[in-house]
């Protein structure tokens, strides 16, 4: 009968014993990386403006495909 008494470190103590250690070295990451408070975004005058400029290699691309049909 095998001894169960044994107090080497197996392979199954060995797996606890290293998913034991990940736990808590996630754990006391987590705990540190406080992120701390949000600041918005201010994208200011310049790019808050108007973006879409109706050129001639967009009236082009409209053209060809087809897209002046939509236009009421």
């Amino acid at each position: 009968m095998p001894d169960t008494t044994r107090t080497a470190m197996n392979r199954r103590n060995f797996l606890r014993a290293v998913t034991g250690a990940s736990t808590v070295a996630a754990a006391t990451a987590a705990t540190a990386l406080n992120p701390g408070e949000a600041h918005a975004y201010d994208p200011g005058e310049e790019e808050s403006g108007p973006r879409y400029q109706e050129t001639d290699h967009v009236k082009a691309f409209y053209r060809v495909n087809g897209y002046e049909t939509l236009k009421k």
